[in-house]
């Protein structure tokens, strides 16, 4: 039996705090799923919704048709194609802003018998828990205190605007995917708007169409170099097993080591594939499948580079 003792323990008053704070874990289930289905009452998601619907009508309804046109065997692949990908995009978007990003388990408290590493390689490793004065109770390595969800949240990306949510332990797979489907989305649609405006006579064309067109085009080129970087910036991300706040803190903790002529390489970064399959998961078939997840488990600890595992 292991006991664990510390002058941080919260006292009763910040522990009934923290209760009212993370009241959800009082919810009964009909009241949570309400409380979920009111993240999609927010203005952010509603300009998604507005977005894709745009998207969608546009690339299909008049850039198809006006270029070779719905009826035609390239005009219904292609809408195939890209109701497929809408569909995939859309899918993930409801499981990323739906699924729970990650709560610290109610009983978790730091092991004492890694207690037997030192607390000088710990913080220079950066796997050591830590105390959240804000929510009363230790997080594990990788969690930390989102301001807007007002807890601590396991393996915190970041907290995402346009899902209404945290990007955390058990919906950044989800997250990924969404931003995957929705950069194949737009590539696809600006291929047939620029593919529908190069056959085009423009001698013969009013100027309104023109502008439509130069609109529509532009906005396209300017979502696909977006969600590309994004894309880019999350694949990079993938591929270090590491997550934005890790990133940040990785590059301060990076300086800090080669000015004082050491170095620094994170804890949690393996070899390129495993740390592709600990986020996606072991099956190369369920890698852009959101719901997969079964791989992942209870999100309190992680695998190191010094584990040689």
């Amino acid at each position: 039996m292991k006991f664990f003792f510390s002058s941080k323990w919260p006292t009763t008053e910040k522990f009934i705090k923290n209760f009212h704070v993370n009241d959800t874990c009082f919810l009964s289930t009909k009241e949570f799923s309400k409380m979920k289905y009111r993240k999609f009452f927010s203005v952010p998601i509603f300009a998604v919704f507005l977005l894709i619907g745009f998207v969608y009508c546009m690339t299909v309804f008049i850039f198809i048709e006006d270029w070779v046109g719905l009826q035609s065997s390239v005009g219904s692949l292609n809408a195939m194609i890209f109701s497929f990908l809408a569909s995939l995009c859309l899918f993930s978007f409801f499981v990323g802003v739906l699924t729970d990003p990650g709560h610290i388990p109610f009983s978790y408290l730091p092991d004492v018998e890694d207690s037997s590493v030192s607390d000088q390689e710990s913080k220079k490793n950066g796997i050591q828990s830590k105390y959240c004065n804000k929510c009363a109770a230790y997080k594990p390595p990788r969690a930390h205190h989102c301001r807007v969800c007002r807890r601590c949240i396991l393996m915190m990306d970041h907290h995402c605007l346009w899902i209404n949510n945290c990007v955390g332990y058990w919906n950044y797979k989800a997250f990924f995917t969404l931003i995957l489907y929705a950069t194949m989305s737009s590539i696809h649609s600006t291929v047939i708007v620029i593919s529908c405006s190069c056959q085009k006579d423009w001698n013969y064309r009013a100027t309104p169409l023109k502008i439509f067109y130069v609109a529509c085009g532009a906005m396209m080129l300017a979502l696909c170099a977006t969600l590309g970087t994004f894309l880019g910036w999350h694949i990079y991300l993938i591929t270090h097993n590491m997550t934005t706040i890790e990133y940040y803190e990785g590059a301060r903790a990076a300086w800090l080591a080669k000015k004082s002529g050491q170095s620094y390489r994170h804890p949690f970064d393996h070899s390129v594939y495993k740390n592709v399959t600990l986020v996606l998961g072991p099956n190369a078939l369920r890698w852009l499948w959101p719901t997969s997840i079964s791989h992942l488990k209870d999100g309190v600890s992680f695998p190191t580079s010094c584990d040689g595992s």
